[in-house]
């Protein structure tokens, strides 16, 4: 009969640092190796898995089942993500409707719901605002900022009850915005570089936190660049949610929405439903794509 100290325990990995894992089992925090045979195995333990432990002492462990996961990001590297909420600042640094764009497809192969969040909203002039507005029919979209609170209170309902990664490029925002919605964590946070024009990366692993108002978040390192998913062409509409409507409403089977007549896409988008900046994105992804397959 095994006891106590023997049964194994149930928790979440909430951070994955220099070779160990921390698990948090209720209000209890494990600092926990994983067993020899996952090194064997080649599988991976990572921020978010839910696992089994074996209690060795008071607060450490060793994992010895990673449970089943619904979703997983490989950029940052997190599991079991409910919501992917996707950080640009609106300027300091500029927004990059590309990556953004990209950044949405990869959570769309994954199945995880989208949340847009603009952030810095206090240092918008004018124009910026055309940006959120190409969206706002497509995903949620909310406008922040720290320093007006602007955006604060939305931002925490969508956060409620689900595990959300906070993904885009340094420099945008990211940890400013849960210090504001955790005051108590203050995260480090970085200004904006004046000779490159981006963030300094501040974030230096993913780690899981648990907000006062309900929810848990993984805050993690920035990046400026991201390659699309693999996928086929003719798969790329279906991650565009305003030409995927018109799916199977053209003249060809497999229309590609590029240079083939009668196609209910392009129609759209001479009619002024589809934003023309949309589809120049989606075009020049459609290149990326057919110039990949020929390598």
């Amino acid at each position: 009969m095994l006891t106590d100290r023997e049964k194994t325990v149930q928790g979440m990995v909430i951070k994955a640092y220099g070779g160990y894992f921390y698990v948090r089992d209720g209000a209890r925090l494990w600092e926990c190796a994983s067993r020899g045979r996952f090194r064997y195995d080649k599988q991976e333990v990572l921020v978010g898995d839910r696992v089994e432990l074996m209690p060795r002492s008071k607060n450490t462990g060793v994992i010895m089942k990673v449970l089943p996961r619904y979703s997983r990001l490989t950029r940052p590297q997190v599991t079991n993500v409910d919501q992917a909420v996707i950080v640009f600042a609106l300027r300091q640094p500029e927004p990059n409707a590309g990556l953004l764009d990209r950044l949405l497809i990869t959570v769309a192969i994954n199945q995880i719901d989208p949340l847009i969040c603009f952030n810095k909203l206090d240092l918008s002039q004018g124009d910026d605002l055309q940006l959120p507005a190409r969206y706002r029919d497509l995903y949620p979209v909310v406008l922040a900022s720290t320093v007006t609170g602007a955006g604060l209170d939305l931002l925490r309902q969508y956060l409620q009850g689900k595990l959300s990664v906070l993904a885009g490029p340094s420099g945008v925002g990211k940890s400013t915005l849960l210090n504001a919605l955790a005051p108590d964590l203050r995260l480090k946070t970085g200004d904006i570089s004046q000779k490159l024009k981006r963030g300094r990366h501040t974030t230096r692993h993913a780690e899981l936190i648990v907000l006062p108002d309900g929810g848990l978040v993984v805050d993690t390192p920035g990046f400026s660049s991201l390659d699309l998913p693999d996928l086929k062409a003719e798969e790329l509409a279906e991650f565009f949610p305003e030409m995927d409507q018109y799916h199977g409403k053209c003249r060809f089977n497999g229309c590609l929405h590029d240079q083939e007549p009668e196609c209910a896409v392009k129609e759209a988008l001479d009619a002024g439903a589809i934003n023309p900046s949309r589809y120049r994105q989606y075009i020049e992804f459609l290149s990326e794509l057919r110039d990949r397959r020929r390598y």
